[in-house]
């Protein structure tokens, strides 16, 4: 006890002593072991042996191999439909050899619709073994009314006594947010046919940009871009055909080092529209196109008409483009009238705000119905050539209080979209996270396709 007290009492005085003393033997002791570390040999110089070794063997363990080996599995397999398809070039793909089901497929109305119309149908099956199981095929809704917001469902499946039995649905589609970027190395739509990008997604880019930036001209290799936009989803997967996509969220486009930004933003009840991160607005009321690429065939003047061969004041725009090329409305509206009219065709009506009225002829398709209201860019129908048309194209006209305007100046003419003051605060915090995500997206640029 006595000897402790008196080890304590030492250790007290001569602290800074002890303290030095273990330092040196620590410091010591790791001279030593540096020195003595390059002693051990080299691992790969040592002498090497193989050794072998046969295991008794398990009854048990190759009667379950062999039952293993026998056993089929049920497994899923997708693939999208191809131009050329036969009904066995499908199934063997899909690992299905099922002359049952090949045969349905070719015979009945339903398992014709797997091949019937455009490729890029995304089709997906249930197999063992070979025999088909189940089908379900997935594609753009054939109604125009729903065309941008549900996909059409067949689902095709082996019944227990025999046979198929077949049902169709139109389902909504399901929106995820998505995050891509782009490196320019030739043209716009390389550079986003990289970054995967939907050719919807594309369209909306060159559009937002267009005032900025001539895609024709003053586009540069090492140009990049970043954008979120809304991806759409058929029963959990991205879907595969063109207008697999809905609205550009955000975007960012550099070029020549110039950076420019859109960011979209809906105040309550208010349309929607893109600003620049300062809140200074993209949009106009009307667009200055209803279509995102065309080429003006025939303009709002004098012209000898091609049909009545006479000299006559053409009163619209007429836009050169193949058959089956979206046509948008260029402003916010109600559809007045949608149907066949005379030399028209079909066409398509949209009463807008201050008396103001479009008219959209010679579509191939129409997408919307009598009385139902559109949004600015939205999807009305296609271009034809259906009523007095020598050829595709789209007759647009633009009018004021009933009489035919030139679309062009009206459209530069028109009003942009403001923000109001209580908007802003919502707005400035919008356009930081767009800000964020967009430079996340930048720092990765050509790096494809993520989801948020």
């Amino acid at each position: 006890m006595r000897a402790g007290r008196a080890l304590e009492a030492a250790l007290g005085r001569h602290r800074r002593r002890v303290t030095a003393a273990v330092i040196v033997l620590l410091t010591g002791s790791a001279v030593t072991a540096f020195g003595v570390a390059p002693l051990v040999p080299d691992a790969a110089e040592l002498p090497q042996r193989l050794v072998q070794q046969d295991l008794p063997g398990d009854a048990a363990l190759q009667e379950q191999l062999l039952a293993l080996d026998e056993h089929s599995l049920a497994l899923y397999r997708s693939d999208l439909s191809r131009a050329g398809d036969t009904v066995d070039s499908l199934l063997k793909r899909l690992g299905v050899d099922d002359p049952e089901a090949a045969r349905f497929l070719r015979t009945d109305p339903a398992g014709r619709e797997v091949l019937a119309g455009r490729p890029g149908k995304m089709v997906q099956v249930l197999a063992e073994g070979g025999r088909m199981i189940s089908l379900t095929l997935r594609s753009p809704s054939p109604l125009d009314e729903r065309a941008s917001t549900h996909f059409h469902r067949l689902e095709i499946k082996r019944l227990a006594g025999g046979g198929f039995t077949a049902r169709t649905a139109e389902v909504p589609y399901a929106v995820q947010t998505r995050l891509s970027s782009g490196t320019i190395v030739s043209s716009l739509y390389a550079a986003a046919d990289d970054a995967k990008l939907p050719d919807a997604v594309t369209n909306q880019l060159a559009e937002l940009f267009g005032a900025d930036i001539d895609f024709r001209r003053e586009l540069r290799r090492g140009d990049t871009f970043s954008v979120l936009y809304e991806g759409l989803m058929a029963d959990g997967e991205p879907v595969a055909w063109a207008q697999g996509a809905g609205r550009v969220l955000a975007a960012r486009f550099e070029n020549g080092g110039e950076v420019h930004e859109a960011i979209w933003f809906q105040e309550p009840g208010k349309r929607g529209a893109y600003f620049d991160p300062k809140g200074r607005s993209k949009n106009r009321m009307f667009l200055g196109s209803p279509l995102a690429f065309s080429r003006v065939t025939s303009g709002f003047a004098m012209r000898m008409h091609p049909i009545s061969g006479r000299w006559s004041q053409h009163k619209g725009v007429d836009y050169g483009a193949p058959t089956g090329t979206p046509v948008r409305s260029v402003g916010e509206g109600v559809v007045s009238f949608a149907g066949r009219q005379n030399g028209y065709g079909n066409i398509v009506m949209i009463r807008h705000a201050g008396g103001h009225e479009t008219r959209y002829a010679h579509l191939s398709r129409i997408s919307v119905r009598q009385g139902s209201r559109v949004e600015q860019g939205q999807l009305i129908g296609a271009v034809g050539a259906t009523g007095w048309a020598t050829g595709p194209h789209l007759h647009f006209e633009f009018l004021v209080g009933g009489a035919q305007v030139d679309p062009v100046r009206m459209a530069r003419a028109s009003a942009p979209v403001t923000l109001s003051e209580a908007a802003r605060a919502s707005f400035a915090q919008s356009a930081r996270s767009a800000s964020l995500q967009l430079s996340a997206a930048a720092g990765s640029a050509n790096q494809g396709e993520r989801f948020e």
